[in-house]
Parts: structure tokens; C-alpha cells; sequence
């Protein structure tokens, strides 16, 4: 199993357990799954517009998490102490995101850190498809296969003719939430961090942070707007990445 190589960055020391991340993983985990069985088995008819609308979104920071779960075990910091479980954790998650392969996408987050926002780069634009939707649907494009849609397109059908799960709650709390988390994860994890400045990019790491208050910074997008941070920290857990805006601040 590929792992991310560390890049020299300076060194800042953080408390915290190595179980830590193996904790915020399975509590993820549980939760989405958890919140998906209830929301697939409700009567969606005695819901109002609004009741509908925030199943929506509290699935889609679900599948978000998800997707940020996989992402540190790419790092290795889910389990540290153990790479089968860690590497695990991160297979099973992005399963239940979207049935993608984490193999594959470990390789192409490697190739992100190593040549950010540049022709190597699988997560940056051509050139061509700068603006926010054309970029999207390139950088989408990038990571979804007929494979997976055919996959997912029989699983839906499976869990509807077989399970007798009306489709409306899965289209709203199973495949739309996933799609959404997509839109979020690349606003918030790429477009934004590694759009070019007017003036050019000036760092290595060609990644900029969007600085918000630590809350608003968690709902976005799980503290992905420390994306600088991140790129200079790479082993740098998800939920530690405040604290190490918060050091480089003061340093």
C-alpha cells in the first residue's frame, strides 16, 4: 500500500492520542451509517419541505466525513500504530462513500501533494476548465468510472425492489447527499485553497488558507480550509489543523 511521503516542514508538536483518529473514524462511520438506516426506513410523506431538506444536508456532512476519513488514513493518521487497519478504515469509507477504489485514489493524492495545482496534478484544471462548474465536472471526471455508476445504479435498484426502500428516500438521503458532499468537498477542499491568486502563486505548496471561525470551519468542510496547513503538515489530522493554524499564528 502507497503511502504519502512527508515533505520537510518545520516542526510543530501536538497532544493527542494515537487512538484518537481510529475513534473519530469509527464514530464517523456509525453515525452515517446509523442516520442512513433511519432515514431509509421513515415515511417521508408526513415530512414537510424543510424536515426533508435538513435530512439532506445533515447526510451530506455525513458522507463529507467520510470521504475526510478516508483521506486521513491516505496520510496514516487514522491508526498510526497499525497500516492494515488504517488503510482499512479508509478502503471501507470510501466504499460506503462511493464505492471508489482506494488504491487508486491514494496514487492520485499522491501526485496532489508532489505537483499541487499544476499539469500533474489530477485534482487541478487543464488550463481550460478554470471556472467553478467546468472545473468541477473535469475534476469529477477524473475520479468516476461507468464501473462505479453501474455498481451504484444496481445497488439503489437492489435496495428498492428487494428491501422495499421507497425511492425517494434514497434518492434524498443516499444519492443525493453523496453528490452534494462531492460538490462540497471539491468548493472547499480544492477550488477555493488552490484557485491562483490574481498576482500568481507565491508558495511551494500553491494552497492558500480560508481562515473562519473554528465552528463554521468544521461544518464547511471539516477544517479543509487550513488547506496551506495542511499541505505543509500532511500528517496532520483532520480535527488538529486549527490548532496548528492557531501555533503557526503565534510562532
Amino acid at each position: 500500500m502507497q503511502q504519502l511521503e512527508k515533505p520537510p516542514s518545520p516542526q510543530i508538536k501536538l497532544n493527542g492520542e494515537s487512538t484518537t483518529g481510529l475513534f473519530s473514524a469509527i464514530t464517523i462511520i456509525g453515525i452515517w451509517a446509523a442516520s442512513l438506516i433511519y432515514l431509509l426506513s421513515v415515511d417521508i410523506s408526513k415530512f414537510n419541505f424543510l424536515t426533508v431538506l435538513l435530512g439532506v444536508i445533515w447526510q451530506t456532512f455525513l458522507y463529507t466525513g467520510l470521504f475526510i476519513t478516508a483521506h486521513d488514513a491516505m496520510h496514516g493518521v487514522v491508526f498510526p500504530k497499525n497500516s492494515k487497519i488504517n488503510h482499512f478504515v479508509g478502503s471501507l469509507s470510501l466504499l460506503l462513500y462511493g464505492w471508489l477504489s482506494y488504491n487508486k485514489l491514494i496514487k492520485k493524492h499522491w501526485l496532489h501533494h508532489h505537483h499541487p495545482a499544476s499539469e500533474l496534478d489530477p485534482d487541478f484544471h487543464n488550463g481550460q476548465h478554470k471556472n467553478f462548474f467546468s472545473w468541477y465536472l473535469y475534476f469529477m471526471k477524473n475520479y468516476w468510472s461507468w464501473q462505479q455508476i453501474i455498481v451504484l445504479t444496481g445497488i439503489y435498484n437492489l435496495s428498492h425492489f428487494l428491501l422495499h426502500i421507497p425511492r425517494w428516500n434514497l434518492s434524498y438521503f443516499w444519492a443525493v447527499p453523496a453528490v452534494l458532499s462531492s460538490v462540497q468537498l471539491f468548493y472547499f477542499g480544492t477550488f477555493l485553497p488552490h484557485q491562483e491568486p490574481e498576482e500568481g502563486y507565491s508558495d511551494p505548496h500553491r494552497a492558500q488558507t480560508i481562515s473562519r471561525p473554528v465552528w463554521l470551519s468544521f461544518i464547511t468542510c471539516y477544517h479543509f480550509g487550513y488547506h496551506k496547513e495542511h499541505h505543509e503538515y500532511p500528517h496532520v489530522a483532520w480535527w488538529q489543523l486549527p490548532e496548528v493554524y492557531k501555533l503557526k499564528s503565534h510562532s
